[in-house]
């Protein structure tokens, strides 16, 4: 049954007609005529402008409250009038102090990360970081008599000192650790020659 498509056009005779000139004019007036087109109901017309004059209204409701009636229900709020405080650094007033401030808290955060202890010194180490607690709180304070009254020699100087003596409490507290450690492996050693 199959046959070649070649074969099945050979058998159909092909013309060489045209249409007429009007055949898709008259052909489109006759589709309209068949299937005539109406126009579509608009459903939401009504809300539509319902929703033009509420937006209408409510945007001159807005406009006369703001220009003319806003004012008649206020309240004078009073401002109190304050020095903005500007937050400062020790670098903000010399390279050198930045350089300074930033090798001792970069000191004291090294030393604190490699703090590493145990039951028996716990308690060695929570006073030693009461002691390093206490003195971070008197820096935020001397930080912040910096900041509001400005810089000064004075406070320059206590912030210095306090990054020292929070550093030197650290090297203490470094060097007992070590000298427990020592006692303690001394003390092995002694109870494995017995």
């Amino acid at each position: 049954m199959a046959r070649d498509i070649k074969d099945l056009f050979k058998d159909q005779v092909v013309s060489n007609e045209r249409m007429p000139e009007n055949h898709q004019v008259r052909f489109l007036e006759k589709l309209d005529k068949a299937l005539p087109q109406q126009p579509k109901p608009n459903r939401f017309l009504g809300l539509k402008i319902a929703a033009s004059i509420t937006v209408l209204l409510g945007l001159t409701f807005g406009l006369f409250k703001f220009f003319n009636g806003g004012a008649e229900n206020t309240v004078p709020v009073q401002v109190a009038h304050t020095k903005p405080i500007e937050t400062k650094t020790l670098g903000d007033i010399s390279p050198g102090l930045k350089k300074v401030e930033d090798y001792y808290l970069a000191s004291i955060n090294l030393e604190l990360s490699k703090m590493t202890y145990t039951d028996e010194t716990k308690e060695l180490v929570d006073s030693y970081l009461e002691q390093i607690d206490a003195l971070d709180k008197a820096y935020q304070n001397l930080f912040l008599e910096f900041t509001e009254e400005g810089p000064s020699e004075l406070t320059i100087n206590a912030l210095i000192d306090n990054l020292k003596m929070r550093l030197n409490l650290l090297y203490r507290l470094k060097g007992q650790l070590k000298d427990l450690k020592s006692a303690e492996t001394k003390k092995d050693a002694l109870q494995q020659h017995i």
